[in-house]
């Protein structure tokens, strides 16, 4: 009997209802593969936090001793006495404990100076070029991680190997060429189907096998989810902010070891986003940060406790840091390098110098070491990708995570 791709289309959204799978789904997805691309065979995940807007790395991690920092921030200079500590320079935003204590526990890396050439401060420009990985093209249709999707995907398997957790458009990161990557928007209700549908075996209808396994498959791990939800498996300490929910979610979805690989989640509301503080930044900076710090120290400790956190690796990310000098409405303004941190499998401490607060790039703090530098450490050291396959070109690897 034959089918369309309107059967399919139908058949596939009844088994589906966990996740949202976007305004369309590629052809690919109905044609049988005779052998599957090439796989990593490891069992880590990764978590990418976008932090959207621009965050403000100089009052995120702050050099304190460089007279620079209180010349240049009259209003938004954070206090010496009230900051976290790292060394005798360098110290935690004062609502930021919660990273201290992961950075004592050898749970947090910093990556100072993170950034790329030729920045562009433009906020939908410089998010596609953190989101292709591509700062040349730009313009290029798929992301590096909707990239990785492509090469983990597994036809016989019809695991998802990437997902976006919230309530936001998916990234760009995440589009791919080849696979769907699914958006969770709620663990609320994750039951798929009671019972398997269909029967067993295999036909010459390529199309009614596929979405027979499809369909058996989604059972299954929607009983997986379902357990975990229902026995409440894991730690409920988590704050009661939107980015600690989303990681809770995460956290369950790693429990019931679906075959995700790459997770990805957002702080700032999507859009231009809340790190974008043009004026008034000091309150708003304040409430972002210590929902950033207390959600992703709940978030490695959850895993901590179920000996699951030496298989997660979470990264943050934003599209530009912000200018070194206050710009006179108690806020800044585009910028470009800034600190990404590494939490759960990274090894701890401080990567790279604090960049200059005086030789400047158009008024703001010069990179040193380039993001895909970063990705690259992910791709080959954590995922176990091909990092040169993803990125188009060969870069060194950071030498901060604990398994190789």
């Amino acid at each position: 009997m034959p089918y369309t791709r309107r059967d399919f289309l139908r058949v596939a959204a009844g088994a589906s209802t966990l996740i949202s799978l976007g305004p369309a789904v590629p052809d690919v997805l109905v044609r049988a593969a005779i052998t599957a691309p090439p796989q990593s065979d490891r069992d880590t995940v990764f978590v990418a936090i976008q932090l959207t807007g621009g965050n403000d790395g100089l009052n995120t991690v702050v050099p304190y001793a460089d007279d620079e920092y209180a010349r240049n921030r009259p209003t938004l200079r954070l206090p010496t006495g009230q900051l976290h500590k790292i060394d005798s320079r360098l110290g935690f935003h004062p609502r930021m404990g919660a990273f201290l204590r992961l950075y004592e526990d050898g749970c947090l890396s910093i990556v100072q100076g993170v950034g790329h050439p030729n920045p562009d401060q433009s906020h939908e420009r410089a998010l596609r070029i953190w989101h292709t990985a591509d700062p040349q093209r730009p313009e290029r249709q798929t992301g590096w991680l909707g990239r990785v999707a492509d090469l983990a995907w597994n036809p016989a398997a019809a695991d998802a190997a990437a997902v976006l957790v919230g309530p936001i458009d998916r990234p760009f990161a995440l589009n791919a060429e080849n696979v769907v990557v699914p958006c969770v928007r709620s663990m609320e209700n994750p039951a798929v189907c009671s019972v398997p549908v269909g029967t067993s075996g295999i036909t010459d209808n390529t199309l009614l096998d596929f979405l027979r396994r499809s369909t058996r498959r989604a059972c299954d791990q929607s009983a997986r989810i379902e357990a975990v939800v229902k026995t409440g498996a894991g730690s409920t300490d988590y704050p009661s902010f939107g980015l600690a929910g989303n990681l809770r979610t995460i956290a369950q979805l790693i429990r019931a070891r679906l075959g995700i690989r790459i997770f990805v989640v957002e702080l700032g509301g999507g859009g231009i986003g809340g790190f974008d503080n043009h004026a008034n930044q000091l309150g708003n900076h304040c409430a972002l940060l210590h929902e950033l710090a207390e959600s992703v120290a709940a978030f490695v400790q959850d895993l901590k406790r179920d000996h699951l956190l030496d298989r997660a690796l979470l990264m943050t990310f934003s599209e530009f840091g912000r200018t070194v000098r206050e710009n006179g409405r108690r806020g800044t303004d585009h910028g470009a390098a800034a600190p990404v941190f590494l939490a759960g499998g990274a090894t701890g401490g401080v990567v790279g110098p604090h960049p200059s607060l005086v030789d400047l790039d158009n008024g703001a703090l010069r990179f040193h070491t380039d993001f895909r530098s970063v990705y690259a450490t992910v791709l080959d050291r954590w995922l176990g990708f091909d990092s040169q396959a993803v990125l188009g070109a060969r870069f060194e690897p950071l030498d901060i995570l604990r398994r190789s």
